[in-house]
């Protein structure tokens, strides 16, 4: 059995998790004020991504603690490319005011070269970014409108192995999404018809070294609005797991999953080779089959991070309460990225 967490305050008085497990909603409530912990070790996110089978783009504001970022992503699956700028500061600490929920507020990032405004009111969502030089001195502008379209999403309250470290996490999935982007001479317009977003919102307090995998998915197939959410590895998980199905505007609690690249011959993964997803009751049965790599190393002395998202097609099923959601040639993600930070 895995444990939904009741309403109430996500930290008590000495910082530590009130409960562990899962919900559908932010049931548990965020306060900055009530960790125990210096500032420079606070990481909070909005990271945001938009695709269909052609094109995705990919926005993130962090306020880390000792880091802060403003990271915009372009993919373009047809090219099998991407490019990927970011811009930091050193130890915003919180002045970067992320809001505490997200079911409402602004997040927003300006700086002599970006800004990225990220606006919540009700159900929809507005994206705005404005980088004057992006890449290459070439300026880079997108406006993207979101509209939740799940009663439901996927949230989790993880503890770790050090008190007062937590981390609890959203991801809102399938949210309908339209709008566009300039750069390089290009106006590409994407279509509510078939783009799809997702909202990966983060706040916690980690421990040194983490290994998550984390594999999400939000389309149409067959006239059917199809997702999920999944991926283990990240904190203490026995209380539930972050594994969900949504389909056609509900959301549905999985049990385990596993999966990772094949192997080279000398051990180490092979990002580029179809991956296998199952699950131990053979409810999940899924192939990914890899389009491009979006890698991103960055070791600067005792911060390091080795990051592969990697995009590329799903094929197969996932079934749960008698539904087997099909999901047929459908370009989306997954992740494996370790931190020491």
């Amino acid at each position: 059995m895995q444990h939904k967490v009741t309403k109430g305050p996500l930290l008590d008085k000495s910082g530590n998790l009130c409960e562990a497990g899962f919900a559908f909603a932010l049931d548990k409530e965020y306060d900055r004020k009530a960790i125990k912990v210096a500032k420079f070790k606070i990481k909070e996110w909005d990271y945001y991504y938009m695709g269909n089978n052609h094109r995705g783009v990919a926005f993130t504001i962090d306020d880390n603690g000792y880091m802060g970022l403003a990271s915009c992503s372009i993919l373009d699956f047809d090219k099998a490319t991407y490019i990927t700028k970011s811009s930091m500061c050193a130890f915003p600490l919180g002045s970067v005011n992320l809001p505490a929920s997200s079911v409402g507020g602004v997040s927003y990032w300006k700086d002599k070269n970006y800004e990225l405004k990220f606006e919540v009111n009700g159900k929809k969502r507005v994206l705005d970014v404005d980088i004057k030089d992006y890449n290459e001195g070439k300026p880079f502008k997108a406006h993207m409108e979101l509209m939740e379209n799940v009663d439901g999403s996927m949230v989790i309250v993880t503890p770790f192995d050090k008190p007062k470290h937590f981390y609890y996490n959203q991801k809102i999935n399938c949210m309908i999404a339209k709008g566009y982007y300039d750069y390089d001479g290009e106006h590409f317009v994407f279509s509510d018809k078939d783009t799809r977003g997702v909202l990966d919102w983060g706040r916690g307090v980690w421990t040194y070294k983490n290994t998550w995998r984390w594999a999400s998915l939000s389309g149409v197939c067959d006239g059917h609005e199809v997702g999920f959410n999944l991926g283990y590895g990240f904190g203490d998980t026995s209380a539930a797991s972050e594994n969900m199905l949504f389909y056609d505007g509900k959301a549905y609690k999985l049990e385990d999953v596993t999966y990772e690249p094949p192997k080279k011959e000398d051990g180490s993964w092979d990002f580029m080779k179809p991956w296998k997803f199952t699950s131990k009751d053979s409810s999940i049965d899924l192939t990914f089959t890899p389009i491009v790599d979006r890698c991103d190393c960055t070791d600067v002395v005792i911060i390091k991070s080795l990051q592969h998202q990697v995009f590329g097609k799903y094929n197969g099923y996932i079934k749960v309460d008698g539904i087997k959601a099909e999901i047929k040639d459908l370009v989306s993600f997954a992740e494996i990225v370790t931190n020491w930070w």
